[in-house]
């Protein structure tokens, strides 16, 4: 018998987490609630999931908190938040602590269940093969069994998402990368075309992967993209 996928439901609202609890079971999911941050903690410390929901809004450790502490020792379950708020910042910010997709409130239960859905497909493509233990592009060497990155003698500190995305980069070996296939595999599909969500995430890994060293990795196709390397296209 195939064993069911396990979900963290992390929401205070009653209604909302009914609906979305109900929803998931009849999808064939096992889901587990957290009403408040301090509970939802202790879950995340103790038990393993394939997937989290969670709202931003919680008593005593609010979702942000929660998500950032979480990503300290975990870095590949996906992280659906959930909020009231619409403003580019607080999904700047969710993402920044390790959201891989955000989800404003109102919304479709088919919806939840599709952004989880890709996220299960994304998170499962991205565990690296036994061969792939290491990419090497130029002096930049990215270690998978340890999510770490180092540029020459260098070590780089990236945030999931930053990681996720310079791993994209990675193993396109050189080739270019669309912002449409960025949109789709390290967002979700959650930005719309007008978003600058993308550039502003390249530019921080620019900040990190580039600017302190003497050469360039990140390019930029004008009008199209980006790819890994120190060669023009």
């Amino acid at each position: 018998m195939k064993s069911q996928m396990k979900i963290l439901l992390v929401e205070d609202d009653p209604r909302i987490c009914q609906n979305i609890h109900d929803y998931f079971f009849q999808e064939g999911f096992l889901v587990e609630i957290a009403k408040d941050g301090l509970v939802a903690k202790r879950l995340m410390e103790e038990k393993s999931y394939e997937a989290i929901v969670l709202d931003i809004n919680l008593p005593f450790i609010d979702g942000l908190t929660l998500c950032k502490e979480f990503r300290q020792y975990n870095t590949h379950t996906p992280i659906l938040m959930l909020t009231a708020f619409d403003d580019l910042d607080d999904k700047m910010h969710g993402f920044d602590v390790g959201a891989d997709d955000y989800l404003t409130k109102p919304f479709y239960m088919r919806e939840v269940m599709a952004r989880i859905k890709s996220l299960l497909k994304r998170a499962k493509n991205q565990i690296p093969s036994e061969q792939e233990t290491f990419i090497r592009v130029e002096d930049l060497l990215i270690d998978l069994s340890t999510k770490s990155v180092r540029r020459g003698k260098v070590d780089i500190n990236l945030t999931p998402r930053e990681f996720n995305l310079l791993l994209k980069l990675a193993r396109a070996k050189g080739k270019l990368v669309t912002k449409r296939e960025l949109n789709k595999d390290i967002w979700g599909g959650s930005l719309d075309e007008n978003n600058n969500t993308i550039e502003v995430y390249i530019n921080f890994l620019r900040k990190k992967i580039d600017k302190p060293f003497a050469s360039n990795l990140i390019k930029t196709k004008v009008g199209f993209g980006y790819y890994l390397g120190t060669h023009e296209h």
